[in-house]
Formats: structure tokens, sequence, C-alpha cells
């Protein structure tokens, strides 16, 4: 439903809007993930703040800036374990997000 909500307000003046996507990648194929980062960039283009709950690593790595929760799930969660950029997260002690974005930023780099 967010999907389809989105497509209706991409072609608005987006100053001073808010979204909030939850997991917005999920059942999407790569090459759609890679489609939908470039609707979201359409809405900040046109001046909205855009703030993804998402767990998709590409998802991650195109962000301007993560706020980690954990250190893990259930009852090892809650906690902001960092806020800073996807390059800085990757080298974030304590970060488990860390660890796979090092990888996911070498193959994002390359593309």
């Amino acid at each position: 439903m967010q999907r389809l909500k989105l497509v209706s307000d991409l072609e608005r003046h987006q100053d001073g809007t808010l979204f909030i996507f939850d997991e917005p990648s999920v059942g999407l194929h790569p090459v759609d993930i890679r489609v939908l980062l470039g609707v979201l960039q359409r809405l900040i283009d046109a001046g909205a703040t855009v703030i993804v709950i998402e767990h998709d690593i590409d998802m991650i790595v195109n962000a301007d800036h993560v706020i980690d929760l954990g250190p893990g799930g259930g009852d090892q969660g809650g906690r902001i374990v960092a806020s800073m950029t996807p390059d800085e997260l990757a080298h974030a002690p304590g970060s488990v997000t860390g660890r796979y974005l090092i990888e996911a930023l070498s193959r994002h780099a390359t593309n």
C-alpha cells in the first residue's frame, strides 16, 4: 500500500513533507530496489524528508544517515548503537550492521 501512495505523491511539491517507510524493499527483486532508491531520491530532490526503517543492506548503503539499533533483536535490541553515515558505520565498533556494510560499500563503489 505504501508503494502505491508513494507513486501518487511523486509529482507534487514536497517541501516540508515527511515520509516514513517501513521496510519498503520487502519482496522486491534487487533491480526493483534500485528503482525504489531512485523514487525515494526524487522525493528528496522535491524537498521531502524521507525516513526508511530497513534491514536491506543495499538500502542502508544508499542512506545519507543511519541510526543503528541493537545490538541484537528482542531483549538484546532497542538501544542506539550508532548514528552516522554508512561509511562511518562500517567502522563503528559494536555495530553488527557495520560488519555487513564493509562488503556492501565496496560492492556499491564498483557499480
